[in-house]
């Protein structure tokens, strides 16, 4: 199969059809994970400058910034429960701070610079430590000049392991990045256009899986594998499509859901979202299917080949083992005593919000949350959105003002999506990050027993860096 980029292109309607993978399996070890319970997992994280090869030819390597010299990221894998201590090293030549998103942690650890810790800086370091209550594919990623440091590579995976894990024969995990290459196979500039900060934001022509161009995935007809999907994109969205496939979708940003086919066989993930899938291999050995992503209008194209061995199939029907993951202890909220908000997000292109269509939210940017506008990468200096007592139940209805789709993330908790458009939504679903398609209401719920100012924004990160950002305060 040959593989090739195009360069950076300024339109969204031009976006390449590249993409690829190249998969990291990801064996069961019974042993080891219980032995890695018995005492905290210490990690040394070190993002710097770094040189990788992404594109399929070792000739050119493409100058990234990195954690430990890798794209994405090390794998972090740890049993529920487990202490995580991470010391993170600055490399860089700039302040850094790292996120550990989805994580329900203490304030003090969740990274974002000027509100729950000061930046790092260059030469500096910082202690990270607690203890993911909850098992699930979780991530890590840069929180400071974000735009730039996580569209240059600073992210990587963080997988807490079930204590008692679904029997499946493979665990497979994909981090998707996308990037904006130009024909040396180096990241494009211009991570500031005004134009696509107020669009769609910075989509790129070239896809990857685990830091790489496109290999076949090799199965084997019979076996089921446990996919987990990580969007870790700064703005595009993605649709994937099993061809021949019928993908059970059992959590969502880590937390377990109703097994299900997902809508219309197409899996939604905007950015920062993430989707763990059963895939039981029913296709004809010697075969190969596409992995399709056609969320874009006629910018569809073949992420992977899912390519069957020659083999007899490893069993002779699908496995019947259950589905269903364990439960995470997240609270439940109480809608009848709820405190509800309004959560209206504002500006954009095309927008009708006047201003040459761009909504008028001062200080140069382009979006905003109830009128208001939170630049950067989070500050104190600006009043929370609303304070909310600590053990409280709380609704938050998303209205989407714009013509554009936002995928809106809470920091520090896991919240219900109780509805879209006043319907409501099935397969129990819960998440840390919600897409919001133009014009659409979503309500969302969660207990708020987590004390602290959490950020809550767009992970589109032109929008994020552009206004789509506020704080909440849990006292």
């Amino acid at each position: 199969m040959t593989t090739s980029f195009l360069p950076a292109l300024s339109r969204r309607r031009l976006l390449t059809t590249v993409a690829a993978s190249s998969v990291a399996v990801i064996a069961s070890q019974s042993n080891r994970l219980h032995a890695e319970a018995e005492s905290p997992k210490v990690s040394r994280i070190r993002p710097a400058p770094a040189e990788v090869s992404m594109v399929g030819n070792d000739a050119l390597r493409t100058r990234v910034l990195a954690y430990d010299g890798l794209v994405p990221g090390p794998v972090l894998r740890l049993r529920q429960g487990t202490m995580l201590r991470a010391v993170v090293e600055n490399g860089l030549t700039e302040g850094t701070t790292v996120h550990w998103h989805g994580i329900r942690l203490p304030n003090a650890m969740d990274g974002v610079p000027g509100l729950t810790q000061p930046t790092i800086r260059p030469g500096g370091r910082f202690d990270y430590a607690f203890s993911p209550p909850d098992a699930g594919t979780f991530w890590y990623h840069s929180h400071d000049d974000s735009l730039v440091q996580m569209g240059r590579g600073l992210a990587g995976p963080l997988i807490v392991e079930e204590l008692e894990p679904p029997a499946v024969d493979r665990d497979l995990l994909w981090t998707i990045q996308d990037w904006r290459l130009e024909p040396d196979a180096q990241i494009a500039p211009g991570f500031s256009n005004r134009m696509e900060a107020a669009m769609d934001g910075r989509v790129g022509n070239t896809v990857t899986i685990n830091g790489r161009l496109p290999d076949n995935l090799r199965v084997r007809a019979g076996e089921r594998v446990r996919l987990r999907l990580l969007n870790a994109a700064i703005a595009r969205i993605m649709a994937l499509r099993f061809v021949g496939h019928s993908p059970i979708v059992v959590a969502l940003d880590g937390q377990p859901c109703d097994p299900h086919e997902p809508a219309a066989g197409r899996i939604l993930l905007g950015p920062a979202m993430r989707a763990d899938v059963m895939l039981d291999m029913q296709g004809e050995p010697g075969r190969s299917y596409p992995v399709v992503d056609d969320f874009y209008d006629r910018l569809s194209y073949t992420l992977v080949r899912l390519s069957y061995d020659a083999a007899p199939p490893l069993r002779p029907h699908p496995s019947d083992a259950p589905l269903r993951l364990p439960p995470n202890p997240v609270p439940r909220p109480d809608l009848a005593t709820a405190v509800f908000h309004d959560i209206r997000l504002q500006g954009g292109m095309m927008s009708g919000t006047g201003g040459g269509g761009m909504m008028g939210m001062g200080g140069g940017a382009a979006w905003g949350i109830n009128g208001q506008s939170m630049t950067g990468d989070g500050s104190a200096d600006m009043p929370p959105l609303f304070r909310i007592d600590r053990g409280r139940s709380c609704i938050l209805d998303f209205r989407n003002e714009t013509a554009w789709w936002h995928p809106m993330h809470l920091h520090g908790h896991s919240f219900s999506v109780l509805k879209r458009d006043g319907a409501p939504v099935p397969h129990d679903e819960w998440g840390d990050t919600v897409l919001v398609r133009p014009r659409e209401n979503v309500r969302v719920a969660f207990v708020a027993d987590n004390p602290g100012d959490w950020m809550l924004h767009c992970h589109v990160m032109e929008h994020q860096a552009g206004g789509l950002m506020t704080t909440i305060r849990v006292s």
